[in-house]
């Protein structure tokens, strides 16, 4: 049974006639009556009587009608629903991101784009790298802001946001009195770090290069714990800048830029190529990439072309 076949019984149902049906829907009679025979084989039963030149509805037939009806309606709707949904902004636009993007960055590019677009349901998803980029490339998420590189063919990459690595100390640290702290000054200090990802690469070839061996008092696994620690003063640590500048104005830490030492972290919003974007994904996408640029440090807007 397929809508084409409901479509002709409506026609039928309503005209009272295979031959104005076959005329309102530019086809045969024959091919009118060949789709009603197959879809009454397929009910079982006879849905029409015909009666010299008129056609009336049989008990089945009445009784299937108004099923029918819903069907045709039903489809009509989707069809509505499914065009609407790229003509107009709406539905759900959802985001994997890390717990510091989802934190620092994102509130700020969400809250802008619900000013324009109050009836997209917007939803972050929290999750480390690797499993975002899955995340994207799967299909779970319409797109994932993650650290740069990214390198896979099945995805547009757009650097969106740069942010310089700092590093950050509690008001009572002993550098904390300082704008600036040379390298063998921070060696004497106890360091706290991330046990792993972009960031925790980036800190460890910046300290390969100058080949010294910091002292890691301790490695966890998030950002935002990291940043609390410090708050403790249990250690100092390397930290985005946009992670910090609410409790540096807080008074809560303090930022000691390190001589020599020139870290950022590059953030692109990724999505998949072949992904057919609705009309809220594609607005999502054009007020992120410029919300995200004017954000710290201005960056323009690249795309790999995979």
């Amino acid at each position: 049974m397929d809508f084409e076949q409901l479509r002709t019984f409506q026609h039928v149902s309503r005209l009272k006639s295979f031959s104005r049906a076959a005329e309102k829907l530019g086809v045969t009679q024959p091919a009118i009556s060949a789709q009603i025979r197959s879809l009454e084989k397929e009910v079982g039963a006879r849905l029409f009587d015909r009666d010299g030149g008129k056609v009336m509805f049989t008990a089945a037939g009445r009784l299937f009608e108004p099923f029918a009806e819903h069907c045709l309606q039903c489809h009509s709707h989707i069809l509505v629903a499914v065009n609407e949904l790229y003509r107009s902004a709406r539905g759900e636009v959802s985001v994997a991101a890390s717990e510091a993007t989802s934190l620092y960055i994102l509130p700020r590019v969400f809250a802008q784009y619900k000013k324009h677009y109050t009836r997209v349901n917007l939803n972050i998803v929290r999750s480390e790298h690797l499993r975002s980029v899955e995340m994207v490339i799967n299909r779970e998420v319409d797109f994932a802001v993650v650290s740069m590189p990214v390198e896979d063919p099945r995805l547009v990459v757009q650097a969106v946001h740069r942010d310089d690595m700092v590093l950050a100390v509690s008001p009572n640290h002993p550098l904390s009195a300082q704008s600036t702290a040379r390298l063998e000054e921070i060696l004497k200090f106890p360091l706290l770090l991330l046990k792993q990802g972009r960031q925790r690469n980036l800190v460890n070839t910046f300290f390969s290069a100058c080949d010294v061996q910091p002292r890691i008092a301790m490695e966890v696994d998030s950002s935002e714990l990291l940043k609390r620690l410090i708050c403790a003063e249990l250690g100092m640590g390397f930290l985005p800048r946009a992670n910090v500048l609410d409790d540096l104005h807080a008074g809560l830490l303090k930022i000691v830029m390190v001589e020599g030492m020139k870290l950022q972290r590059e953030l692109a919003l990724i999505h998949r190529k072949d992904r057919i974007l609705t009309h809220a994904a594609q607005a999502f996408l054009e007020i992120a990439a410029g919300a995200m640029d004017r954000v710290y440090t201005p960056l323009r807007l690249s795309q790999a072309a995979g």
